[in-house]
């Protein structure tokens, strides 16, 4: 009985792995002059820079603007995670008890 739940399990947490791989969240800092995209695994998948809204001498703007797009495009990517995660489990819960986010406070 146990083995098909968590055999289950682990075929729907691999499922929710590849669905979060595909999923994009995107954060864009400094008034578009960085874009950076995430997958829903908190991944970095991509880094743009808008040369035009940049000065090429203010390296410290650069990286002030890298950490901020980097720290808000990873925290979008998380609240991605947790939703799919709490739908996943909610998917797993017998029919009924769906909602027991609220059974502890």
């Amino acid at each position: 009985m146990f083995g098909d739940l968590f055999g289950d399990m682990e075929a729907k947490q691999a499922a929710l792995k590849e669905k979060l791989a595909q999923l994009t969240v995107e954060e864009e800092v400094g008034d578009g002059a960085v874009r950076i995209t995430a997958n829903g695994n908190r991944e970095i998948t991509n880094v743009q820079l808008d040369r035009t809204k940049l000065d090429p001498e203010d390296l410290e703007q650069l990286e002030d603007l890298l950490l901020v797009g980097i720290n808000r495009v990873l925290a979008r990517a998380a609240e991605t995670e947790a939703a799919e995660t709490e739908s996943l489990l909610k998917d797993m819960l017998p029919p009924g008890m769906g909602d027991m986010g609220n059974l502890f406070g």
